[in-house]
Formats: C-alpha cells, sequence, structure tokens
C-alpha cells in the first residue's frame, strides 16, 4: 500500500522547537480536505470517519486535525478511491511526470504562501509554520482545482 504522507516524517525529523505536531499535518491536511471535498476519498474512510468527515466538510475541523485525529497522522492510498489515488500519484507524489510538466502539491504549497508571505511583507520560517486556516485552505484549494484540470487534461492526452 503506497503511503503519501505521515505526520510524524515531519514533527520526527528536522522540525521546528516550539511547534506544535499538528503543524507536521498542515499541507496534507489541505490536500485530504479537498478529495474529500470533491469526493474523491475511499468507502473505507467514509465508514470509519463519518462524523470527522461532517465535521470536516462544515469546516468544524481542519484538514489537519482530521489528519491527526482520524487518520493517526498518516495519509494513504486507502484514504481515497481510484480517482484520487491516481490524481494523487501524479500530484501529492514527488518527482512525477505530471509535476515535471506541470507542478507538483509540495511545490504549489510553497509557491503560494510564499507568495502570500512576500505581498504582505513577511516570510515564513519554515513550511511547518503555514497557518493550518480556512483562510489559506481556500487558497491552496483554488490551485487543487486548477491542477486537477490540468490532471484530467493530461490524462486524456497521454
Amino acid at each position: 500500500m503506497t503511503k503519501y504522507d505521515d505526520a510524524s516524517w515531519h514533527y520526527g525529523g528536522d522540525f521546528p522547537e516550539g511547534l506544535p505536531e499538528k503543524n507536521g499535518a498542515t499541507h496534507t491536511g489541505m490536500f485530504i480536505n479537498w478529495c474529500i471535498n470533491k469526493n474523491l476519498h475511499s468507502d473505507e474512510l467514509k465508514e470509519d470517519c463519518e462524523n470527522e468527515i461532517e465535521s470536516l466538510i462544515k469546516r468544524e475541523i481542519t484538514g489537519a486535525d482530521f489528519v491527526i485525529d482520524a487518520c493517526d497522522g498518516k495519509f494513504s492510498e486507502y484514504d481515497l478511491n481510484d480517482m484520487g489515488n491516481s490524481f494523487a500519484k501524479d500530484y501529492y507524489a514527488d518527482e512525477t511526470d505530471f509535476a515535471d510538466k506541470f507542478s507538483s502539491f509540495a511545490t504549489d504549497y510553497i509557491n503560494i504562501f510564499d507568495t502570500v508571505a512576500e505581498e504582505n511583507d513577511f516570510e515564513y520560517e519554515t513550511f511547518y509554520h503555514i497557518e493550518d486556516t480556512y483562510e489559506n485552505y481556500d487558497m491552496m484549494m483554488q490551485i487543487i482545482d486548477y491542477r486537477f484540470q490540468e490532471w484530467k487534461e493530461y490524462k486524456i492526452l497521454k
């Protein structure tokens, strides 16, 4: 089984002191939140996390909260349906043909928040300092929507 990400890979490594471990799941949470809102999550996840998914859709919790609490910090192919996995394997995973031609999730994530920071005359200390907010999710959601459209066209042409 493909494991796309694990918060412990982040907070267990070179992680900034003083930040909550949840910050190691902010980026993953934004992606899985988008997948759930586009109905690209698996039936198993729907069954296992029905209440948490409902809270996520209602924006009562963030994607990072969902990843940490409902998925034990892990994001794997178990969490997505066939289309969701196909997209994640091309976009969320690093160094793919799609990412080479268009972009990867990590590159888009860093670029959008670096741009926002620069426009507001500040700089994020690290990738992990990006705030887990719905304002940030809404910005990232637009980028993922755009990449998803590119990806669907890419898959047709391939």
